[in-house]
């Protein structure tokens, strides 16, 4: 099932958006720092935002315009469904 996520840092202070096929082993890789990159540089390793779709293109096309929104507009979003920026995935286990 594909997904678009929001990824932040303990401090909440960057945001990264993603789109995966596998939220929980793209998580896993967030947060062991299998790749490198942005995600691994700012150390974000708590999900704080997901969204579930039917199709892959659907998507990402929602990725690409989370990522051409401004922050205050992605902050909106995640305190929507998660007020106190709790990683979700640790709220899953």
């Amino acid at each position: 099932m594909p997904y678009t996520y929001i990824m932040t840092n303990k401090y909440n202070t960057v945001l990264y958006v993603g789109v995966t096929n596998d939220i929980r082993r793209r998580y896993f890789e967030h947060l062991f720092k299998i790749n490198d990159g942005f995600t691994k540089k700012y150390n974000l390793d708590k999900l704080v935002y997901y969204e579930c779709f039917e199709h892959k293109n659907d998507a990402i096309a929602r990725e690409k315009s989370l990522k051409g929104k401004k922050r205050e507009k992605k902050i909106a979003l995640i305190k929507e469904i998660n007020p106190e920026w709790k990683n979700l995935m640790e709220e899953d286990d």
